[in-house]
């Protein structure tokens, strides 16, 4: 089939690599605004849709179909239970939002066809680690093969957000400057709150059970590339790892692309949050760049209070009160002050009300708020969890049980 060309651009489409389907694209901005650029990658539960028990051996075809049907924009993750999308690059967050809703809805109604439900979750709530299975890949077996037991544990849903800046060099000062806030953004996308069927009362258990994997957790302080070329050159040449993508911090500087990846929240449930994230995460890392001496002041014990905080972080969500030099202070204080701060790159972005979306996350909660009163509100039925992340998660799904707010 042949596609008009004008009319693709004119309409923010493009075509896959094949030529053969019609893939969403955001439309080139400012040049100021493009160096910006960014993306989103989530990963998604796959289970029973009449259960919504966790799956735990998924066909190859219900991956091939998904892939098709995105022009190439969803795959396999590490364990046979999980799917991943990924984005295309963006440099204007409406086509990221209308993206990111195609993409869910298509990967919804594929793995409908297979007998499975997708759930935008960090946890699955009744999901059994032991019984997890690697994905058919070299890759992924040879990763089971070296974490055993732990990489199995790997029962977890996360999203990634990728911010270009314009000099890729820059990545590794901005990601010292950034340790600080990291905090934030693991409260703001909370939604694990339940492990193998119980409560675990975390808000984002995520990371506690994320943290057994080697390499995790905050960067170190490196402000160069040589630092940390120096570092990743160590562990290649020991043996360790076979390249620097098997480096799983909560933010690191991209292998494949000019990026700085945040990785550090759980997948949001609500694409609204996913987006509002991004967008306070793309507004901070502008901000960021263009004061590279905010870098110098983060220290040793910036960092070791960024540790103690991404633990609160955790553990109270978006109720979260935060460890500072000064004493505490409320996320939602250190949220307003952070909004005001980078109010200007919002703007220059074009962003300002996603990031502003940030607000309504803390008061009305996060995923993890939601999933916690369909527990309470159902007599503590765990399977009425499940219900409301698959309904809320792709509404053509289910629908989602009334939950007081």
């Amino acid at each position: 089939m042949a596609f008009d060309s004008d009319l693709l651009k004119r309409l923010r489409l493009g075509l896959s690599d094949d030529k053969q389907h019609l893939v969403i694209r955001s439309a080139a901005g400012r040049e100021e605004v493009s160096e910006y650029s960014f993306g989103i990658e989530e990963e998604y539960f796959l289970a029973d849709k009449r259960t919504l028990d966790v799956a735990v051996e998924t066909p190859n075809e219900l991956f091939e179909a998904a892939n098709w049907s995105t022009g190439g924009q969803a795959m396999r993750e590490m364990l046979q239970s999980q799917l991943e999308v990924v984005s295309n690059v963006h440099v204007d967050v409406g086509d990221a939002r209308e993206e990111l809703c195609f993409l869910r809805r298509e990967v919804a109604r594929v793995a409908d066809q297979y007998g499975f439900a997708i759930m935008a979750c960090g946890t699955h709530p009744t999901a059994v680690w032991r019984m997890s299975q690697p994905s058919p890949k070299p890759r992924y077996e040879e990763m089971i093969e070296d974490l055993r037991s732990i990489g199995h544990r790997n029962m977890m849903c996360g999203m990634h957000v990728h911010v270009q800046l314009p000099d890729p060099e820059k990545r590794f000062a901005v990601m010292r400057a950034m340790i600080p806030y990291l905090p934030v953004f693991i409260a703001l996308s909370a939604s694990s709150p339940f492990w193998n069927s119980h409560k675990t009362g975390l808000k984002g258990y995520r990371l506690a059970a994320y943290s057994e994997l080697p390499r995790t957790g905050l960067p170190e302080l490196f402000e160069t590339r040589l630092d940390y070329d120096d570092y990743v050159g160590a562990l290649k040449k020991s043996g360790v790892i076979p390249d620097e993508s098997h480096i799983w911090w909560a933010m690191r500087p991209s292998m494949r692309h000019p990026t700085l990846e945040l990785r550090a929240p759980d997948t949001c449930t609500f694409v609204d949050d996913a987006i509002a994230i991004a967008s306070l995460y793309r507004a901070l890392a502008r901000h960021l760049y263009l004061r590279p001496e905010l870098s110098h002041g983060v220290t040793s014990v910036d960092r070791a209070i960024a540790v103690e905080n991404k633990w609160r972080a955790q553990r109270y969500g978006t109720d979260c009160i935060f460890a500072s030099k000064d004493g505490p202070v409320g996320i939602a204080e250190l949220l307003s002050r952070l909004i005001e701060e980078t109010a200007e790159d919002a703007e220059a972005l074009g962003c300002p009300d996603e990031v502003r979306h940030c607000r309504t996350i803390i008061d009305r909660g996060s995923s993890a708020e939601f999933q916690l009163r369909a527990y309470h509100d159902s007599g503590e039925d765990v399977a009425a969890v499940s219900r409301w992340i698959a309904a809320a998660t792709a509404p053509a799904q289910a629908r989602p049980a009334p939950l007081s707010i």
